[in-house]
C-alpha cells in the first residue's frame, strides 16, 4: 500500500479535464443520478471518444453501472445531459447505434447460435453480415448449438457476437471475459483491438485489471461517483511512486520501515513485500544484513496497485 503521501501524489492525474481533441461519440456532462436521494453519480463528466477503448474502473457501487445504464438510455440522470453521436440515447436511432453485453443479459436458451446472430441482426437497420459476426466472436463450428447446450465461455463469446450484431459505433462490454479460460479471453482482447482499429468506440468494464491494463488506450477510475483519476495505464501506474520488492528474509519489518525511501512493508505469505523509492539500495542493505534472503524479485507498480491506493484515498 502507497503511504499517504504516495496517495497524494496519485490523485494528480494530468488528464483529468484536459480537453478532448478526437470526436466525441458519448458525452456524460455534469451528470448527478440519484436513487432515493443517494447519489451514485455526482456532477460526473466523461467522454468516449472515436477509436478508442476505455476502461472504466472501480469498486463495487463506485456508480459504473449507472453510467453505463445512462448511455444505453434504461434511464434518465437526475440533472446534467447525456449525448450519444450528439443525440438523446433514449431515441430509437441512436439506440441502433450502440451495442451492449452486460452481465444480466438474458437471451432464449432454446435457440441455435446462428438463430440469435439472425435474431439480433433483424433489430437493426445496417446489421452487421452474420459471417463477420460468427468469425468475430469465433464461434464458427457452434451455430447450430443451442445456446442452453453452451459452456460459460462459449455462451460469453455469444454475447459478445450479438453486441457487435447492429454493426454499432459504440459498444459496451461489461465483464466481458467472465467466465472464459485464457485463450479465449486473449482471443477476445484481439477482436475488441479489431474493432477499435476499424474506428469503433469501446467502453470496458472489468475487474480483471490485467485486461484493463492490456487493452484500454484510458483508464477512468471513480469512486463514490466522481471521477478519481484519467489518464493511460501506464499514466495510471506511473502516479504510484516508489517499486515492490518482494523476497524471502529473516529481517524484521520494522527494521525495514527505517531504510530510506522505504514507505511500506506488508507481509504476502512466507515473502516480504516492500514497496521504496531508491528499490536498489534498499536491497543491497537487505542483502548485507540477511545472508540468507532469497526468491528475490523487483517490480514495477500494476495497474492494480493503482487502482488499490486511488480507491483506498477516495
Amino acid at each position: 500500500m502507497a503511504t499517504s503521501a504516495a496517495l497524494s501524489e496519485v490523485t494528480k492525474c494530468p488528464l483529468v479535464n484536459q480537453p478532448l481533441v478526437n470526436r466525441a461519440i458519448a458525452t456524460l456532462h455534469s451528470v448527478t443520478k440519484r436513487y432515493e436521494n443517494v447519489p451514485a453519480l455526482d456532477n460526473f463528466s466523461f467522454q468516449l471518444r472515436a477509436g478508442e477503448v476505455v476502461a472504466l474502473l472501480g469498486p463495487n457501487g463506485a456508480g459504473k453501472t449507472t453510467a453505463v445504464r445512462l448511455l444505453l438510455g434504461l434511464i434518465a440522470p437526475t440533472a446534467g445531459s447525456v449525448r450519444v453521436m450528439g443525440r438523446d440515447p433514449r431515441d430509437s436511432e441512436t439506440r441502433t447505434r450502440i451495442g451492449a453485453m452486460l452481465q444480466v443479459a438474458r437471451v432464449p436458451e432454446v435457440l441455435r447460435v446462428c438463430e440469435l446472430i439472425d435474431l439480433f441482426r433483424s433489430y437493426y437497420p445496417q446489421p452487421m453480415d452474420s459471417r463477420e459476426v460468427t468469425r468475430i466472436a469465433r464461434l464458427e463450428g457452434l451455430e447450430d448449438r443451442m445456446f442452453a447446450k453452451l459452456s460459460g465461455g462459449q455462451k460469453q463469446r455469444t454475447l459478445f457476437g450479438l453486441a457487435i450484431c447492429g454493426n454499432p459505433d459504440l459498444i459496451i462490454l461489461d465483464e466481458p471475459t467472465t467466465g472464459m479460460d485464457i485463450e479465449s479471453r486473449r482471443a477476445l482482447w484481439d477482436e475488441v483491438r479489431e474493432l477499435a482499429a476499424a474506428g469503433k468506440t469501446v467502453l470496458l468494464t472489468t475487474h480483471y485489471l490485467e485486461e484493463a491494463d492490456t487493452l484500454a488506450t484510458r483508464v477512468v477510475v471513480i469512486n463514490h461517483g466522481k471521477t478519481v483519476c484519467e489518464g493511460t495505464p501506464s499514466e495510471i501506474r506511473g502516479s504510484i511512486s516508489g517499486r515492490r520488492i518482494r523476497c524471502i528474509t529473516q529481517l524484521d519489518p520494522a527494521f525495514l520501515f527505517t531504510l530510506p525511501t522505504v514507505t511500506d512493508v506488508k507481509r504476502d505469505r512466507e515473502a516480504l513485500v516492500v514497496t521504496a523509492e531508491a528499490a536498489e539500495d534498499v536491497v543491497r542493505e537487505m542483502l548485507l544484513r540477511d545472508r540468507t534472503l532469497s526468491g528475490l524479485e523487483i517490480s514495477s507498480p500494476a495497474l492494480e496497485d493503482a487502482f488499490v491506493a486511488l480507491t483506498s484515498q477516495a
